[in-house]
């Protein structure tokens, strides 16, 4: 009930639908929501780095038009489904705001400009796509160097373990979601974080 709620106060519609046609392609998953209440209990406790945030599988635009209006920040949604970012699209004229770009392309081709700093990830994509974004991002900082934050809400343990072992990004937040995470501990976010010499 509380996602409908959210969703109407932010003049939104973000909810799941059955009768969506999602791409027929293993290294993408299906559109899934990241849980209202999950964003609430990250925005008490998480401040990010200046910059854009880039919401990577952006879906409908839920995590980008909370983060716009929770941080008054700018976002900038990536999402490869024409007909989902269509949606989104919808979403963004109700919501009505400037700051927020969304983009239709692979995440994977998406231009990482010196202005993004906070990278979101709900495992929208499987690990051989995660790792070009993240080489990506790499690529960015060493050509802009900043204070960049990956965001990764029930991270998978593929992701975590690259992070872990194969870039400088190190883990320095968990946010359990704690309503589920008694019962299942990928119920959390992990922030890493870049942090500029």
């Amino acid at each position: 009930m509380k996602d409908y709620r959210y969703d109407k106060y932010l003049h939104i519609r973000t909810q799941p639908q059955k009768h969506l046609n999602y791409p027929d392609e293993l290294q993408y998953n299906p559109y899934e929501p990241t849980p209202y209440g999950a964003l609430e209990e990250l925005s008490r406790v998480y401040s990010p780095t200046n910059g854009y945030l880039v919401d990577y599988g952006c879906g409908k635009g839920r995590v980008s038009f909370y983060f716009h209006h929770y941080y008054k920040m700018k976002v900038k949604g990536v999402e490869m489904d024409e007909n989902i970012i269509e949606i989104a699209m919808d979403n963004h004229n109700r919501y009505g705001s400037d700051d927020i770009e969304l983009i239709c392309s692979l995440a994977e081709e998406y231009f990482v400009s010196k202005d993004d700093s906070n990278f979101y990830f709900f495992n929208p994509f499987t690990i051989h796509i995660f790792r070009k974004v993240i080489q990506n991002i790499l690529t960015s900082i060493e050509t802009h160097p900043r204070n960049v934050d990956i965001i990764m809400y029930y991270p998978h343990q593929e992701y975590i373990y690259f992070l872990d072992n194969s870039t400088p990004f190190e883990c320095v937040q968990e946010v359990p979601y704690s309503i589920l995470y008694e019962n299942n501990p990928d119920e959390r976010f992990l922030i890493y974080r870049f942090s500029r010499k």
